[in-house]
């Protein structure tokens, strides 16, 4: 009976880690399709709102180990549960900025929650799940952040900033995910079962944390994340801008934009389902790593008409990895040293998407074109490939060949 518990998760936890997933990317995705207003009003170019969309993310890389060894010490619930606070006082203050300045604060404060929270939400799920079932589970919760992303990239132009006509406001409206994610944590998640040791503090028995960084393989996970969120975030903060370069409007723009995060989705719960079935892990690395290195080729030569398709195409390759990335930690490590080790691999890997969006902005201030970022891209996503042959097996099939 106890095994068969185990195989399942409660509703309330499924429902309170995708609502916080949503919640934690849905304020930051808000920034692309305005970024034209921004730098018009706060009088910035492009490098600088990129800083502006990448903030959370910076503070994500600084803070995720620490968000991470809290998890570890204190139970993951009260860990995430502080950040999920943090995220929506964050999220709030976003909506009173009149400067650059304060912006800018207020993001980094969203973004400390950000790194306290996010990290987490893998732990708290696969102790609930068995280590087999972890990339099913967390593709269900994970479902949560493209479902943010892509309503606001797709909303926020057509719907959302016309109700007040201010950047502000588009900020205070969607502060309220956040604002609804941290009530309903606190209420409704509970702290893993006792039998489970994410639910206790860390015992004496469990890996220093200078062991956890000799592992070398998962070094080579957080370089595979960092340049897979280098592409990610250089694609999703400048496609809008990409898509304007071609003659869309700035809300066709951000329509266009969200198309691909819609497909991660289908993706999410498609693609780990898949991968456990097969027993393999790599394939789902490095076949990504060459689609998108052929579609960041294709965005430079495709018209406006036909980009719908190749967008699709970026978003299911890049949330395959994702995800997959995501629960190699959990497979690799001991359940002790999962929150310490998702931590590493977060800090490290989210250190690309402020990197990529930056060199995006820098490139089009000097250029007026993204044709040279998409050029990186595609040397990039090359490179990930490499790295993802090198990474151990850590599916069924390759661990019983070991």
């Amino acid at each position: 009976m106890q095994q068969a518990e185990s195989l399942r998760i409660p509703w309330s936890i499924l429902a309170s880690t995708f609502l916080m997933a949503f919640a934690m990317w849905s304020p930051m995705f808000c920034v692309p399709p305005m970024e034209h207003i921004l730098k018009e009003e706060l009088l910035l170019t492009h490098a600088q709102t990129s800083l502006l969309f990448t903030a959370p993310i910076l503070m994500l890389a600084a803070v995720a180990i620490l968000g991470g060894r809290i998890a570890d010490r204190i139970g993951v619930k009260k860990a995430a549960g502080i950040g999920a606070i943090i995220i929506a006082v964050g999220a709030i203050l976003r909506g009173t900025a009149t400067s650059a300045s304060s912006l800018l604060a207020f993001s980094f404060i969203y973004g400390v929650g950000f790194g306290l929270s996010f990290p987490n939400l893998p732990k708290l799920v696969s102790a609930w799940v068995p280590r087999e079932k972890a990339g099913v589970a967390t593709g269900i919760f994970n479902s949560g952040m493209p479902v943010g992303a892509a309503l606001t990239l797709a909303l926020t132009m057509p719907v959302v900033f016309p109700i007040t006509n201010t950047f502000q406001g588009v900020f205070f409206i969607w502060s309220i995910p956040p604002i609804v994610a941290a009530i309903m944590w606190w209420f409704l998640v509970k702290e893993p079962p006792h039998r489970s040791i994410h639910g206790e503090p860390v015992s004496r028995d469990t890996s220093p944390f200078r062991k956890i960084l000799q592992n070398k393989s998962l070094w080579l996970v957080a370089l595979l994340l960092l340049l897979n969120e280098f592409f990610f975030f250089t694609w999703t903060g400048w496609a809008p801008a990409l898509m304007r370069l071609k003659g869309a409007t700035p809300s066709l723009a951000g329509l266009i934009t969200s198309i691909t995060i819609w497909v991660e989705i289908p993706a999410l719960l498609f693609m780990p389902r898949l991968s456990y079935k097969l027993g393999l892990r790599k394939p789902f690395l490095w076949v990504p790593g060459i689609v998108l290195a052929l579609a960041a080729w294709g965005a430079m030569h495709i018209t406006l008409p036909t980009i719908w398709l190749l967008m699709a195409l970026v978003g299911f390759a890049n949330v395959t990895r994702f995800i997959t990335i995501l629960a190699l930690p959990v497979e690799m490590m001991s359940k002790g040293d999962v929150g310490t080790a998702s931590g590493l691999v977060l800090s490290i890997g989210y250190i690309g998407g402020v990197t990529g969006a930056l060199m995006g902005g820098r490139i089009l201030d000097i250029t007026g074109s993204l044709d040279l970022s998409l050029l990186v891209l595609i040397g990039l996503s090359i490179a990930a490939a490499g790295i993802a042959f090198r990474l151990p097996e850590t599916g069924p099939k390759g661990v019983s060949k070991d």
